[in-house]
């Protein structure tokens, strides 16, 4: 794994959210993006080397409406840039690791993403991403 990539944070109110962190980190969003597939629209903002993406639900029915609904607003996952999704999800499959998703599949920001169970990281659903080379 090569960093942190972005930590992600669902939010009920994009927009006031999209405030408040440009208020705390002194600069704004750079992008917001929908993934339809995923029932949520998220922004991302730029901290040093990494990113702080939030989450808002568009699907009652979602993951991320789920999340909000059992534990409220807060940290959702944390997410780690890797050259080759699919050997990183060999190997941790290989290692131990509960994987959601067995295959990555297209997610925000220009990345193919795929997540671990929380339960094999210690409550902390994990996120790999890689970018689309276009």
């Amino acid at each position: 794994m090569e960093k942190i990539e972005h930590i992600g944070i669902a939010v009920t109110d994009l927009e006031a959210a999209n405030e408040r962190y440009a208020k705390l980190l002194g600069k704004p969003h750079y992008k917001i993006e929908e993934v339809p597939t995923e029932g949520v629209r998220t922004s991302f903002f730029m901290t040093g080397d990494s990113k702080i993406e939030l989450l808002e639900a568009t699907d009652s029915t979602g993951p991320i409406a789920k999340f909000l609904n059992r534990n409220g607003e807060g940290m959702h996952h944390i997410a780690f840039a890797v050259d080759d999704i699919k050997k990183e999800l060999i190997r941790l499959k290989a290692e131990g690791f509960t994987l959601i998703n067995e295959k990555p599949k297209k997610g925000a920001d220009n990345k193919l993403v795929a997540f671990l169970h929380p339960k094999s990281s210690n409550g902390v659903l994990i996120e790999l991403c890689q970018e689309i080379i276009k």
